[in-house]
């Protein structure tokens, strides 16, 4: 005769723990984010208000160097103002799409290059001291190589973003992946798992702290290298656009467009840092302080 096995019920104890469980991670999660949005303020803030004094201590002549009222008239308050977003908005665009291109590039290839790390130690003795040493030498020496070989198009962007991207971040994520719980790598080990699969199971989810680190410093990272490749190759853009405006004296479209590349960076720097934050502390981790 079968025997039906009831589902265990769940005391009153246990349901009120879970429920209590789930407040505080509620409440850390809040407050995680309320202090995230402080933060990301008072950036701005002090942002302007070091704009400000340094042009006040600088003593610099109105026609050059532009405050934050004068951005603020060119895009608002002007008769112009319309067609002047408008301009600034189109470059913009541009470099962000550039900017786009070289960090799913560039990341890809770091979290590529860090997983082949951890699999293949001959690998990483090999790549690793390239990595580090490459990461100390500026975009603009590889410049002029990367140009002849990949022209002024597509590539070019790809490339010279990607290169920003790329070895900051694979040194991070190599670094997160070697953060794995020894004893948690044992384990899989134990029950046949293989090193992908002690990979898959202990050894990425360890290293979210890093990943996100990774991520963070490469938005504004991502953005540098298109404005470069704006600047030496395709000309389009922002980076391409913005030396023609200081030759031809257009100084409010200059500051304007250095002011909207500055804060969209600052943006999306501090939405990549919330989202880190929140997720990070929704799964009872921390930060990583590694940049």
């Amino acid at each position: 005769m079968a025997v039906t096995q009831q589902p265990q019920q769940v005391g009153p104890e246990a349901a009120q723990l879970a429920a209590q469980v789930r407040r505080q991670t509620r409440r850390s999660t809040l407050k995680t984010l309320g202090m995230s949005l402080l933060t990301f303020g008072l950036t701005l803030v002090t942002v302007v208000v070091l704009w400000q004094v340094a042009l006040w201590v600088s003593d610099l002549s109105p026609y050059v160097a532009k405050g934050p009222a004068d951005v603020w008239n060119f895009f608002f308050v002007e008769d112009d103002a319309a067609e002047n977003r408008a301009e600034i908005m189109a470059n913009l665009w541009v470099t962000l799409g550039d900017a786009v291109i070289g960090f799913v590039a560039g990341l890809l290839l770091a979290l590529a290059g860090a997983i082949g790390f951890r699999l293949s130690k001959g690998f990483e003795h090999a790549m690793m001291p390239i990595a580090l040493l490459l990461r100390s030498v500026p975009l603009i020496a590889f410049a002029p190589v990367i140009i002849m070989i990949f022209g002024r198009e597509f590539m070019t962007v790809a490339v010279m973003g990607g290169i920003v991207v790329l070895f900051p971040a694979l040194v991070n994520i190599a670094y997160g992946l070697q953060q794995a719980s020894t004893q948690s790598l044992e384990v899989v080990q134990v029950y046949g798992g293989s090193s992908l699969k002690q990979l898959v199971k202990v050894a990425l989810p360890a290293s979210l702290p890093a990943f996100f680190a990774a991520v963070r410093v490469s938005v504004p990272g991502a953005i540098t290298g298109a404005l470069l490749a704006e600047w030496l190759a395709t000309g389009s853009g922002i980076g391409g656009v913005i030396n023609g405006y200081a030759t031809s004296a257009k100084f409010d479209e200059l500051w304007a467009s250095v002011v909207v590349v500055t804060f969209v960076s600052l943006v999306l720097y501090n939405l990549v840092q919330i989202l880190e934050n929140t997720v990070l502390v929704r799964m009872g981790m921390h930060p990583s302080k590694r940049l």
